[in-house]
Protein backbone atom coordinates (compact mmCIF):
# COMPACT_ATOMS: atom_id res chain seq x y z
CA UNK A 1 0.00 0.00 0.00
CA UNK A 2 1.48 3.40 -0.86
CA UNK A 3 0.26 7.02 -0.33
CA UNK A 4 0.27 9.29 -3.62
CA UNK A 5 -0.66 12.62 -1.44
CA UNK A 6 -2.73 14.69 0.66
CA UNK A 7 -5.98 16.51 0.05
CA UNK A 8 -7.29 19.84 2.33
CA UNK A 9 -10.34 18.69 3.99
CA UNK A 10 -12.27 15.69 4.71
CA UNK A 11 -15.06 16.13 2.01
CA UNK A 12 -12.37 16.40 -0.82
CA UNK A 13 -10.74 13.59 0.20
CA UNK A 14 -14.09 11.75 0.36
CA UNK A 15 -15.32 12.53 -3.15
CA UNK A 16 -11.82 11.46 -4.53
CA UNK A 17 -12.10 8.28 -2.91
CA UNK A 18 -15.48 7.25 -3.96
CA UNK A 19 -14.08 8.90 -7.71
CA UNK A 20 -10.94 5.93 -7.25
CA UNK A 21 -13.59 3.79 -6.30
CA UNK A 22 -15.81 3.58 -8.67
CA UNK A 23 -12.78 2.97 -11.40
CA UNK A 24 -11.92 0.31 -9.82
CA UNK A 25 -8.51 1.39 -7.61
CA UNK A 26 -9.03 0.38 -3.88
CA UNK A 27 -7.84 3.00 -1.53
CA UNK A 28 -8.67 4.61 1.66
CA UNK A 29 -7.95 8.39 3.55
CA UNK A 30 -7.08 8.73 6.52
CA UNK A 31 -6.51 12.67 8.43
CA UNK A 32 -3.01 13.64 9.27
CA UNK A 33 -4.65 16.41 10.78
CA UNK A 34 -7.31 19.05 10.52
CA UNK A 35 -7.17 20.44 7.41
CA UNK A 36 -4.91 17.25 5.34
CA UNK A 37 -5.90 14.07 4.46
CA UNK A 38 -3.49 11.07 3.32
CA UNK A 39 -4.66 9.23 0.12
CA UNK A 40 -3.38 5.42 0.16
CA UNK A 41 -3.44 2.62 -2.55
CA UNK A 42 -3.60 -0.69 -1.71
CA UNK A 43 -2.20 -1.51 -5.65
CA UNK A 44 1.11 -0.40 -6.22
CA UNK A 45 0.35 -1.45 -9.91
CA UNK A 46 -2.36 1.45 -10.12
CA UNK A 47 0.12 3.87 -8.37
CA UNK A 48 0.77 5.82 -11.53
CA UNK A 49 -2.37 6.35 -12.53
CA UNK A 50 -3.58 7.10 -9.39
CA UNK A 51 -1.51 9.67 -9.03
CA UNK A 52 -2.51 11.19 -12.52
CA UNK A 53 -6.10 11.29 -11.28
CA UNK A 54 -5.20 13.01 -8.19
CA UNK A 55 -3.66 15.80 -10.25
CA UNK A 56 -6.54 16.16 -12.28
CA UNK A 57 -8.67 16.37 -9.11
CA UNK A 58 -7.12 18.58 -7.51
CA UNK A 59 -6.58 21.20 -10.46
CA UNK A 60 -10.32 21.05 -10.91
CA UNK A 61 -11.88 19.44 -7.80
CA UNK A 62 -15.25 21.25 -8.43
CA UNK A 63 -15.61 19.04 -11.90
CA UNK A 64 -19.44 17.69 -11.64
CA UNK A 65 -17.90 14.17 -12.62
CA UNK A 66 -16.73 13.99 -9.56
CA UNK A 67 -19.85 14.88 -7.51
CA UNK A 68 -21.54 12.38 -9.44
CA UNK A 69 -19.62 9.25 -8.57
CA UNK A 70 -20.94 8.88 -4.25
CA UNK A 71 -24.10 8.02 -5.31
CA UNK A 72 -22.10 5.10 -7.07
CA UNK A 73 -19.61 4.41 -4.75
CA UNK A 74 -22.49 4.08 -2.27
CA UNK A 75 -24.04 1.40 -4.21
CA UNK A 76 -21.15 -0.48 -4.96
CA UNK A 77 -20.14 -0.36 -1.78
CA UNK A 78 -23.72 -1.76 -0.09
CA UNK A 79 -23.36 -4.72 -3.09
CA UNK A 80 -20.01 -5.35 -1.45
CA UNK A 81 -21.49 -5.79 1.99
CA UNK A 82 -24.15 -7.76 1.08
CA UNK A 83 -21.44 -10.43 -0.75
CA UNK A 84 -19.59 -10.21 2.40
CA UNK A 85 -22.08 -10.90 4.65
CA UNK A 86 -23.43 -14.12 2.70
CA UNK A 87 -19.95 -15.14 2.44
CA UNK A 88 -19.83 -15.04 5.96
CA UNK A 89 -22.55 -16.78 6.87
CA UNK A 90 -21.23 -19.94 4.69
CA UNK A 91 -17.91 -19.92 6.84
CA UNK A 92 -17.24 -20.86 10.20
CA UNK A 93 -15.96 -18.03 12.84
CA UNK A 94 -12.75 -20.12 12.81
CA UNK A 95 -11.81 -18.71 8.94
CA UNK A 96 -11.72 -15.16 10.31
CA UNK A 97 -8.64 -15.27 13.08
CA UNK A 98 -6.93 -12.29 10.36
CA UNK A 99 -9.49 -10.22 10.50
CA UNK A 100 -8.27 -7.00 11.02
CA UNK A 101 -7.05 -5.95 14.52
CA UNK A 102 -5.41 -1.69 13.66
CA UNK A 103 -5.47 0.33 10.91
CA UNK A 104 -2.91 -2.25 9.51
CA UNK A 105 -4.33 -5.58 10.21
CA UNK A 106 -3.24 -8.42 12.07
CA UNK A 107 -0.55 -10.46 9.75
CA UNK A 108 -1.25 -13.99 9.31
CA UNK A 109 2.87 -14.84 9.23
CA UNK A 110 3.38 -12.69 12.59
CA UNK A 111 0.62 -14.47 14.17
CA UNK A 112 1.98 -18.41 12.84
CA UNK A 113 5.13 -17.21 14.36
CA UNK A 114 4.00 -15.89 17.99
CA UNK A 115 1.79 -19.50 18.19
CA UNK A 116 4.75 -20.95 17.11
CA UNK A 117 6.51 -19.19 20.34
CA UNK A 118 3.89 -19.95 22.58
CA UNK A 119 4.22 -23.28 21.86
CA UNK A 120 7.77 -23.90 22.16
CA UNK A 121 7.54 -21.87 25.45
CA UNK A 122 4.74 -24.33 26.52
CA UNK A 123 6.65 -27.40 25.84
CA UNK A 124 9.98 -25.98 27.99
CA UNK A 125 7.14 -25.79 31.05
CA UNK A 126 7.11 -21.96 30.52
CA UNK A 127 10.66 -21.58 30.40
CA UNK A 128 11.54 -24.12 33.25
CA UNK A 129 12.68 -26.92 31.24
CA UNK A 130 15.24 -25.66 28.47
CA UNK A 131 16.32 -29.36 28.04
CA UNK A 132 12.63 -30.11 26.70
CA UNK A 133 13.59 -27.76 23.49
CA UNK A 134 17.67 -28.63 23.47
CA UNK A 135 17.09 -29.15 19.54
CA UNK A 136 16.00 -25.61 19.02
CA UNK A 137 19.15 -24.52 20.50
CA UNK A 138 22.19 -23.62 18.34
CA UNK A 139 24.09 -26.06 19.74
CA UNK A 140 23.46 -28.67 22.82
CA UNK A 141 23.86 -26.94 26.46
CA UNK A 142 23.53 -27.95 30.01
CA UNK A 143 22.00 -26.03 32.45
CA UNK A 144 24.53 -25.46 35.26
CA UNK A 145 23.28 -23.11 38.93
CA UNK A 146 20.35 -21.88 37.24
CA UNK A 147 22.06 -20.85 34.07
CA UNK A 148 23.13 -21.83 30.41
CA UNK A 149 26.34 -23.45 29.89
CA UNK A 150 28.40 -23.58 26.74
CA UNK A 151 29.65 -27.39 26.00
CA UNK A 152 30.23 -27.22 22.29
CA UNK A 153 32.97 -24.92 19.84
CA UNK A 154 32.22 -24.61 16.19
CA UNK A 155 28.65 -24.97 15.59
CA UNK A 156 29.17 -29.26 15.20
CA UNK A 157 25.49 -29.89 14.82
CA UNK A 158 24.95 -27.43 12.04
CA UNK A 159 27.96 -29.00 10.30
CA UNK A 160 26.25 -32.54 10.70
CA UNK A 161 23.21 -30.99 9.00
CA UNK A 162 21.18 -29.60 11.63
CA UNK A 163 21.14 -25.76 9.67
CA UNK A 164 17.34 -25.23 11.87
CA UNK A 165 19.55 -24.44 14.45
CA UNK A 166 20.55 -21.27 12.93
CA UNK A 167 17.54 -19.74 13.69
CA UNK A 168 15.29 -22.04 16.00
CA UNK A 169 16.87 -20.17 19.19
CA UNK A 170 14.64 -17.32 18.16
CA UNK A 171 11.30 -19.61 19.29
CA UNK A 172 11.90 -20.27 22.73
CA UNK A 173 12.00 -17.90 25.85
CA UNK A 174 12.94 -18.19 29.55
CA UNK A 175 9.57 -16.60 31.20
CA UNK A 176 6.39 -14.90 31.13
CA UNK A 177 7.68 -10.97 30.93
CA UNK A 178 9.85 -12.52 28.42
CA UNK A 179 7.83 -13.64 25.75
CA UNK A 180 4.79 -11.21 26.80
CA UNK A 181 7.12 -8.05 25.50
CA UNK A 182 8.66 -9.93 22.58
CA UNK A 183 5.42 -11.31 21.19
CA UNK A 184 3.64 -7.62 22.04
CA UNK A 185 6.40 -6.04 20.08
CA UNK A 186 6.10 -8.49 17.38
CA UNK A 187 2.77 -8.35 16.95
CA UNK A 188 2.76 -4.41 15.85
CA UNK A 189 6.02 -4.03 13.72
CA UNK A 190 5.31 -7.60 12.10
CA UNK A 191 1.49 -6.99 11.25
CA UNK A 192 2.59 -3.25 9.91
CA UNK A 193 5.25 -4.69 7.79
CA UNK A 194 2.84 -7.28 6.59
CA UNK A 195 -0.58 -4.85 6.10
CA UNK A 196 1.57 -2.14 4.61
CA UNK A 197 4.01 -4.37 2.48
CA UNK A 198 3.94 -8.24 2.32
CA UNK A 199 3.55 -11.30 4.15
CA UNK A 200 6.91 -12.48 1.66
CA UNK A 201 9.04 -9.67 3.21
CA UNK A 202 8.22 -10.40 6.71
CA UNK A 203 8.98 -13.49 6.68
CA UNK A 204 12.44 -12.96 4.44
CA UNK A 205 13.16 -10.65 7.22
CA UNK A 206 12.69 -12.75 10.07
CA UNK A 207 14.92 -15.12 8.52
CA UNK A 208 17.62 -12.93 8.31
CA UNK A 209 17.23 -10.82 11.20
CA UNK A 210 17.39 -14.15 12.89
CA UNK A 211 20.44 -15.56 11.20
CA UNK A 212 22.42 -12.20 11.98
CA UNK A 213 21.46 -11.69 15.40
CA UNK A 214 22.17 -15.28 16.31
CA UNK A 215 25.45 -15.37 14.30
CA UNK A 216 26.46 -12.01 16.23
CA UNK A 217 25.43 -13.15 19.68
CA UNK A 218 27.38 -16.68 19.25
CA UNK A 219 30.50 -15.04 18.18
CA UNK A 220 30.14 -12.83 21.55
CA UNK A 221 29.08 -15.12 23.94
CA UNK A 222 28.29 -18.76 22.40
CA UNK A 223 25.60 -20.85 21.69
CA UNK A 224 23.64 -20.53 24.53
CA UNK A 225 20.93 -17.89 24.49
CA UNK A 226 17.70 -17.96 23.46
CA UNK A 227 14.32 -15.30 22.72
CA UNK A 228 13.31 -13.60 19.23
CA UNK A 229 14.53 -9.84 20.50
CA UNK A 230 17.06 -9.30 17.86
CA UNK A 231 14.73 -10.04 14.98
CA UNK A 232 12.65 -7.64 16.88
CA UNK A 233 14.88 -4.82 17.01
CA UNK A 234 16.06 -5.80 13.49
CA UNK A 235 12.19 -5.18 12.33
CA UNK A 236 12.00 -2.04 14.80
CA UNK A 237 15.09 -0.99 12.89
CA UNK A 238 13.86 -1.40 9.35
CA UNK A 239 10.26 0.27 10.04
CA UNK A 240 12.22 2.79 11.93
CA UNK A 241 14.60 4.15 8.89
CA UNK A 242 11.88 3.25 6.35
CA UNK A 243 10.06 5.29 7.66
CA UNK A 244 11.59 7.99 8.33
CA UNK A 245 13.46 8.48 4.22
CA UNK A 246 10.30 6.91 2.99
CA UNK A 247 6.88 8.30 4.25
CA UNK A 248 5.77 6.97 1.41
CA UNK A 249 5.74 3.37 2.28
CA UNK A 250 3.61 3.66 5.08
CA UNK A 251 5.97 2.44 7.78
CA UNK A 252 5.42 4.58 10.55
CA UNK A 253 7.21 4.55 14.41
CA UNK A 254 6.12 7.35 16.98
CA UNK A 255 9.29 9.09 18.18
CA UNK A 256 8.07 8.68 21.39
CA UNK A 257 8.44 4.52 20.65
CA UNK A 258 11.55 5.60 19.05
CA UNK A 259 13.22 6.85 21.82
CA UNK A 260 11.60 4.06 24.07
CA UNK A 261 13.21 1.03 22.52
CA UNK A 262 16.40 2.77 21.67
CA UNK A 263 17.10 3.80 25.44
CA UNK A 264 15.81 0.11 26.33
CA UNK A 265 18.61 -1.03 24.18
CA UNK A 266 21.24 0.87 25.79
CA UNK A 267 20.18 0.06 28.94
CA UNK A 268 20.37 -3.61 28.26
CA UNK A 269 23.74 -2.80 27.77
CA UNK A 270 24.96 -2.60 31.29
CA UNK A 271 24.78 -6.35 32.03
CA UNK A 272 21.35 -5.67 34.63
CA UNK A 273 19.02 -7.65 32.92
CA UNK A 274 20.91 -10.30 31.46
CA UNK A 275 19.98 -10.02 27.64
CA UNK A 276 21.18 -11.12 24.89
CA UNK A 277 22.78 -7.92 23.32
CA UNK A 278 25.02 -8.93 20.65
CA UNK A 279 21.70 -10.16 19.37
CA UNK A 280 19.91 -6.38 19.65
CA UNK A 281 22.85 -5.17 17.91
CA UNK A 282 23.18 -7.10 15.06
CA UNK A 283 19.52 -7.39 14.21
CA UNK A 284 19.43 -3.28 14.91
CA UNK A 285 21.92 -2.39 12.88
CA UNK A 286 20.68 -5.09 10.18
CA UNK A 287 17.59 -3.85 10.35
CA UNK A 288 18.71 -0.06 10.02
CA UNK A 289 20.83 -0.91 7.19
CA UNK A 290 17.89 -2.51 5.51
CA UNK A 291 15.23 -0.05 5.38
CA UNK A 292 17.83 2.53 4.68
CA UNK A 293 18.72 0.53 1.08
CA UNK A 294 15.19 0.14 0.69
CA UNK A 295 14.50 3.46 0.75
CA UNK A 296 16.87 4.58 -1.67
CA UNK A 297 15.56 2.23 -4.18
CA UNK A 298 12.25 3.27 -4.16
CA UNK A 299 12.99 6.72 -4.33
CA UNK A 300 14.67 6.27 -7.41
CA UNK A 301 11.87 4.46 -8.45
CA UNK A 302 9.67 7.23 -8.05
CA UNK A 303 11.99 9.73 -9.22
CA UNK A 304 12.02 7.89 -13.20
Amino acid sequence: MRMIGHLAGETKARTFSDYLFVLGIENQVEVENDDSWAVWIHNEEQLEKAKSLLKQYQENPDEPRYRTTAEAATDIREQKKKEQAAYESRVKERRHLFRRMTTYGFGPLTFILICACVVVFILSKFGQNLQAVAPLFLSDYDIRGGGLARLTQGLPEVRSGEVWRLFTPILIHRDLLHIFFNMLWLRDLGSMIEGRQSSWLFALQVLVFALVSNMVQYVLSGPAFIGISGVVYGLFGYVWIRGKFDPGSGLVLHPTTVTMMIIWFFICLTGYFGVANGAHAGGLIAGMLWGYLSSLRHRGLRRK
